[in-house]
């Protein structure tokens, strides 16, 4: 696991568009696995302004999103689907045949679930996945006691994702689905590389668990220790609880010199 602490979010918003940018660059038929919520908006505008000042091309791109809620129209204003048509398709080339989102409804979903997992081996696999965090840890809609092993499929939300999404359904909590479909964490672990972003003091309990913490179905997202490229790319408040900062930053500046050739061992 590598974790790359950065001064600011517009600071980590840089560093993980460069990431993508990279990749995109040696594979224009990337395939994304894509996050919603109010962390990624600021790599997908970073994004869009590459797409749009340097022509960065996103015609052979594919997209996979980790989840949807259950029970709300695709055009409901709090959708992922609207989500992501406005922080992000409507702003890159991206084909719409190209773009895969859970559907909403419960109906049919077991089968659903099963070709949504179906279409991204057909892919060819997710290249890298974008990863939020939730203060208990959850990754995707994967809430704590989540199988490590688990597949695409509906979740009932926990109250404290409930409360936490609240504010995007007029603030009360009973507006808010009580489900969501999402990929597994054993969907997610099968990405080539996990790309896991978060910001803010909120966030800091979360990602000092996920990173140092023990491996277990309680913080979902600790699985990623696991994962042989995971980067986690944090402020410095959602590093503030992490024992190791120094550590962390010191072996990113020492990677930064490998890459500008400023480097060398003596002995």
């Amino acid at each position: 696991m590598e974790v790359i602490i950065q001064p600011t979010y517009a600071q980590l918003v840089a560093v993980s568009a460069e990431i993508i940018r990279g990749a995109l660059l040696k594979k224009p038929n990337l395939v994304l696995g894509l996050a919603t919520g109010s962390t990624p908006i600021g790599l997908y505008e970073a994004l869009a302004r590459m797409h749009k000042t340097e022509g960065l091309d996103f015609s052979a791109v594919t997209t996979f999103n980790l989840d949807e809620y259950v029970g709300i129209p695709r055009s409901h204003p709090y959708s992922y689907h609207t989500f992501m048509e406005t922080h992000f398709f409507n702003a890159v080339n991206i084909p719409a045949e190209n773009r895969h989102i859970p559907q909403s409804t419960a109906v049919e979903h077991e089968e659903f679930c099963e070709l949504y997992e179906a279409a991204i081996v057909n892919a060819g696999g997710i290249d890298i996945q974008v990863l939020g965090i939730g203060k208990d840890g959850h990754i995707g809609f994967n809430e704590p006691s989540s199988s490590l092993g688990s597949r695409t499929r509906i979740k009932t939300l926990t109250q404290g994702t409930l409360e936490a999404n609240a504010p995007h359904f007029g603030g009360t909590v009973d507006a808010v689905p009580k489900m969501a479909i999402t990929m597994g964490v054993g969907t997610i672990m099968e990405a080539k590389q996990c790309l896991l972003l978060a910001n803010g003091e909120s966030k800091a309990e979360a990602i000092a668990h996920a990173v140092e913490g023990p491996i277990t179905a309680e913080v979902p997202a600790s699985v990623l220790q696991m994962h042989p490229r995971t980067v986690v790319i944090i402020d410095e408040e959602a590093a503030s609880q992490l024992k190791r900062v120094a550590y962390y930053k010191q072996v990113y500046a020492n990677k930064q010199k490998l890459l500008s050739g400023g480097y060398y061992d003596k002995s």
